[in-house]
């Protein structure tokens, strides 16, 4: 949680991270980045990203801080 929005988590699967939804296209293009599914939903905030898309400190800290742009921004933007 970043000013009371939710930026990033984990589940047994990956993480999952907040986006902009203008950036769901190109995040999927990523390599083990899938949608997120809630049930038979997508849920089109979020990604999630296998393990392997975050081996490295320096992948966890990228998706991590994509996270917290999009809390930040939305924060902003409700006040």
């Amino acid at each position: 949680m970043v000013s009371g929005k939710l930026c990033c988590g984990v589940n047994r699967t990956g993480i999952l991270v907040r986006i902009a939804s203008e950036m769901r296209q190109q995040m999927l293009g990523q390599p083990h980045v899938r949608p997120m599914r809630l049930s038979r939903r997508t849920i089109s905030s979020f990604v999630r990203v296998e393990p392997e898309g975050y081996r490295t400190d320096a992948a966890l800290a990228k998706w991590v801080r994509m996270g917290v742009r999009f809390a930040l921004a939305a924060s902003r933007r409700t006040g």
